[in-house]
């Protein structure tokens, strides 16, 4: 990175005087096109190369270019177009003065001294999230900015309509119009240019529409659409942007209107998120209004939670609105969204609190006070209200005052933390500054904002690969580092979410999301492409498997629950092997109509699981199979292990058996276990196991107990 000695004052002084430069709009334009565009060949399909672009380490990321607008915005706009040299050279000073920027706002933050004595104290400071909190990728697509915005207001229409003169959804389709009309003439003006003389060409046009283009794209009457498009054009002046840090109003408005009915959008991103934040704040201008406004925007968190958890577990799981009552009648905790599955809860928090200007300034007092009220104070009522959860003497109750009834025996609950708005570096300061605690039950915390629950519950719509992936970022909660959770899933959804014990950190890059992005492109936008990122999410199609996942589901019995998480950590050549395992046995059992098994362990968990193959009563299955998993739990030293029952004739799963227990040496037990086999050994990550090999130990005498466990004798059992 370039090296600097000059201030940060400096330097954006120098890039002030330069966007205030006569043309600078089209530089402006040009970088928009550059950095900010997906390009790909019309009738092919989106792949994550296309989106390559959008994660170079070269291009000047949104809230960047952002400055360069609110800097442009400042003084009178000059469109006249500059010499090809001088654009050149507003293109080539203006990235090596943002490169000069961002690496004196990194020298700045860091505390020197407390780095050479070995203190890292200075990287929770205030200043250095300041660099963090500015440079930090986006959590949210634009799309759902939009799509969130409708549900977030709707409760406002009434005010809208009122003090506006339009309804949210007059406003949704203004939106659509504009996002509809700048991408054609984007490609339009960028296909004229191969037309003109080198010195002709700018992109700049095709940030520019008028208001019929919009109305004739979205089918509203063009008053409204005036009327909608002006409620989001700049103020006159932006005065008070004097620093990085300050508030910028081309964020909050970010159409600039030219005069003559022609309106400049840079960054189409930009104005979905002003739809989804700006309106809050004309509320809460209106002091009659106010409270009513904080209500709608509480309201909306909790309700989205809701309706997301419950596209995942089903109505039938998710309670809203809970109140957790003692003995004498009083509310000691409420929990906004409970969801129950098997012997797994949920307990979610939702908090309508965002990052203030000062805090975007580096105020340390600020940014502490804000995750205060916005993470801690929400983790803290989780964790009350997880710890009543576990107590029977508590009584839960419904928004309608019913008595709540269900078994509260968990052995795992997950508390929730969800924040309504784009949080700015919210996985480091999670990291930096909330207390947690942890007990055999109550998880390390999951922190989110409705964006990232959005796009996690769109893509894990399964309660066991949802419990499966919290379970492992809840348990990787000090290990993963990543600018926002959309990447961590997103090396979920590719690559199986794993890190081995040996490594004390992992930090994972932005261009790792690019699958992930495609994916909910081509679901929300309809473009073509892969809606489900090769990966956990396509490996078990059609596979045997995949089939036992969906009957642990199916059945929800506790006690095999964490087997179905277990199988969804395993890599792809152990998937393979266990598929093949079950197939042998099965058709071992069709053939002379008898009960096949194969246990293996796995090596790096100190756990396993049996198989048992046939078509016996339960009464005899059951115990046969209970047995031979207590023995081998036995004989491998082990406090856990699984064991499965298989119909040969579907691989349909009857029943599961698991076995927990700290292990404790029997002389009689060492005796009876000396001559059994040694399990098949499988690696979590790796395969090594050949069924078509057999293992054996002595061989059993016909009157001898059977080594499976059944306590019948073994002419009786599996001869």
């Amino acid at each position: 990175m370039q090296q600097t000695s000059r201030s940060e004052v400096e330097i954006f002084s120098d890039l002030s005087r330069l966007c205030s430069k006569t043309g600078f709009a089209h530089a402006i334009a040009y970088f928009c096109f550059r950095d900010n565009i997906i390009r790909y060949q019309e009738g092919e399909r989106l792949t994550s190369d296309d989106l390559m672009n959008l994660h170079s380490s070269d291009r000047l990321i949104r809230n960047e270019i952002s400055t360069l607008i609110g800097l442009l915005f400042k003084q009178p706009i000059d469109l006249t177009l500059p010499e090809p040299h001088i654009m050149q050279d507003y293109i080539n000073d203006t990235d090596k003065l943002l490169v000069e920027l961002h690496h004196s706002m990194m020298i700045s933050s860091i505390d020197t001294d407390d780095l050479k004595s070995g203190d890292f104290n200075s990287l929770s400071k205030g200043t250095f999230l300041r660099e963090q909190i500015f440079y930090s990728c986006d959590s949210a697509y634009h799309f759902q900015y939009k799509e969130l915005s409708v549900k977030k207001y709707l409760n406002d229409d009434p005010w809208f309509k009122r003090y506006k003169g339009y309804s949210i959804l007059d406003l949704e389709a203004v939106f659509d119009g504009i996002g509809e009309v700048q991408p054609d003439k984007i490609e339009s003006t960028h296909s004229e240019m191969q037309f003109k003389d080198p010195s002709e060409w700018s992109i700049l046009p095709g940030f520019i529409f008028t208001i019929d283009d919009v109305s004739t794209k979205s089918g509203i009457d063009a008053e409204t659409v005036r009327t909608v498009i002006d409620s989001f054009v700049a103020p006159s002046g932006n005065e008070g942007f004097n620093s990085m840090s300050d508030f910028n109003v081309t964020s909050a408005y970010p159409i600039i209107w030219l005069g003559n009915s022609q309106y400049l959008l840079f960054q189409h991103y930009s104005l979905q998120e002003a739809l989804y934040e700006t309106p809050f704040y004309w509320f809460y201008d209106d002091i009659s209004y106010r409270s009513k406004a904080m209500q709608h925007r509480g309201e909306f968190t909790e309700k989205f939670s809701t309706e997301r958890l419950t596209l995942v577990f089903g109505e039938n799981r998710v309670l809203s609105n809970i109140d957790i009552v003692d003995s004498s009648g009083n509310k000691a905790g409420e929990i906004d969204t409970l969801v129950v599955f098997a012997d797994r809860a949920i307990v979610v928090q939702a908090k309508s609190k965002k990052l203030t200007i000062e805090s975007r300034k580096g105020n340390d007092q600020s940014i502490q006070d804000d995750f205060r009220k916005s993470i801690q104070d929400s983790y803290s009522q989780g964790l009350n209200c997880s710890n009543l959860l576990l107590d029977n003497s508590f009584k839960l109750y419904d928004s309608e005052r019913n008595e709540v009834k269900i078994s509260r025996t968990f052995t795992e609950v997950y508390i929730f933390c969800v924040v309504s708005d784009h949080y700015p570096s919210l996985s480091s300061q999670v990291q930096q500054f909330l207390k947690y605690e942890t007990t055999d039950v109550i998880m390390p915390p999951v922190v989110m904002d409705v964006f990232f629950l959005d796009v996690f519950t769109e893509m894990l719509q399964s309660p066991l690969r949802f419990l499966s992936y919290i379970k492992r970022r809840s348990g990787y909660f000090s290990k993963l580092r990543a600018s926002n959770e959309l990447i961590i899933l997103a090396y979920h959804l590719t690559q199986n979410l794993w890190v081995d014990s040996e490594y004390t950190g992992i930090y994972l890059a932005d261009d790792i999301s690019s699958e992930l992005d495609v994916a909910m492109m081509v679901r929300r936008l309809g473009v073509e492409g892969n809606a489900i990122p090769e990966g956990i999410l396509t490996r078990y199609q059609n596979t045997i498997i995949g089939r036992l996942l969906s009957d642990i589901e199916s059945i929800e019995e506790p006690k095999i629950i964490d087997f179905g998480i277990m199988i969804l950590t395993l890599g792809d050549t152990a998937i393979e092997q266990l598929n093949e395992g079950i197939k042998y046995i099965s058709s071992l059992s069709l053939s002379d109509g008898r009960n096949h098994d194969f246990s293996l362990g796995f090596d790096s968990e100190g756990t396993g699981i049996t198989v048992h193959s046939n078509q016996d009563l339960n009464e005899v299955a059951i115990p046969r199979l209970q047995s031979h998993c207590d023995i081998r739990k036995y004989r491998e030293k082990t406090d856990h292990w699984f064991g499965i029952c298989i119909n040969p004739n579907d691989f349909q799963l009857r029943f599961g058996i698991n076995v927990k227990g700290e292990w404790v040496r029997s002389d009689a037990q060492d005796a009876f276990v000396a001559d059994l086999p040694e399990p098949q050994l499988l690696s979590k990550r790796k395969g090594l196991v050949n069924f078509t090999t057999k293992i054996r130990g002595r061989k059993v005498g016909r009157n001898e107990s059977c080594p499976c466990g059944s306590n019948r004798k073994y002419k009786k059992c599996c001869l």
